[in-house]
């Protein structure tokens, strides 16, 4: 009994005469932290490997959906995606960056990452809602007023704009004061506010000013629309109108108070 006794207390007294750490934790579970510790960096180092430098997760496809005018290869020439590097290093932003600037006809992108070897790009294409006539070609414009593609066809259903000013002096203050581009968006607020049964009639939009847009309907009907204000009201009133004058081949709703139709 007393020499157990003794070796117990030289036990307790070589543990006691260990280092700090050692004295505070024990050499069993000293040994346990650092087993766990080194399989931490282990499992570290393994994931490390397998993210950046496995042959297995790295860019092998890019995927495109919703195009509809652009095809998908000419998004993935753009977007310019590093096939074969490792999937976790792709910059997505970069990517999207690049698809807007070469792509103007894509108003907004998605770029994911689609694993284990995929990145997927989802894009929205811009819609045009005007068209401006270059010679045989026309440019598009969008519902912000951006020109964004040149097409040698008009696409159905796009009414024409045509900025020309009236030789007006109010005229040609107008576009000093606000520009052409403001008119062109001017212009796009008139036909955002347009309903779908005058839309689908609209030839022209005509800005002569800031507040002298008209439209040219078929069958040779024209509108006096003002300026862009009060689109709503006035969308409602043009329906009014044609619905009461079937017959009338002009209609005024540039002062929506007193709208008026003429002629047969």
């Amino acid at each position: 009994m007393a020499g157990s006794a003794t070796a117990e207390r030289g036990a307790r007294q070589r543990e006691s005469s260990g280092p700090p750490l050692v004295r505070r934790l024990g050499p069993r579970r000293l040994r346990m932290i650092i087993i766990i510790a080194l399989a931490a960096v282990l499992l570290g180092a393994g994931v490390g490997w397998l993210l950046y430098g496995s042959p297995w997760l790295r860019v092998e496809r890019v995927s495109v959906s919703g195009a509809a005018v652009l095809t998908p290869a000419q998004v993935r020439e753009a977007a310019a995606v590093p096939v074969g590097s490792p999937l976790v290093s792709v910059d997505t932003g970069a990517i999207e960056e690049r698809l807007r600037e070469r792509l103007r006809r894509i108003d907004s992108v998605a770029v994911t990452r689609s694993w284990p070897d995929g990145i997927g790009l989802k894009v929205t294409e811009r819609t045009p809602v005007l068209l401006v006539q270059k010679g045989r070609k026309f440019i598009e414009v969008d519902d912000e007023g951006v020109r964004f593609a040149t097409v040698s066809r008009a696409p159905k259903g796009v009414p024409l704009l045509e900025t020309e000013p009236s030789p007006s002096s109010s005229a040609a203050a107008s576009l000093r004061r606000f520009g052409e581009d403001r008119l062109v968006r001017e212009a796009v607020r008139t036909a955002g506010a347009l309903p779908s049964a005058v839309a689908r009639a609209t030839r022209v939009v005509k800005v002569r000013s800031y507040d002298d847009i008209s439209l040219e309907l078929s069958g040779g009907r024209t509108v006096a629309w003002g300026s862009a204000e009060n689109g709503a009201a006035k969308g409602r009133i043009i329906l009014a109108l044609m619905k009461a004058s079937p017959d009338a081949r002009h209609f005024d709703v540039s002062a929506p108070t007193a709208p008026a139709s003429a002629g047969s």
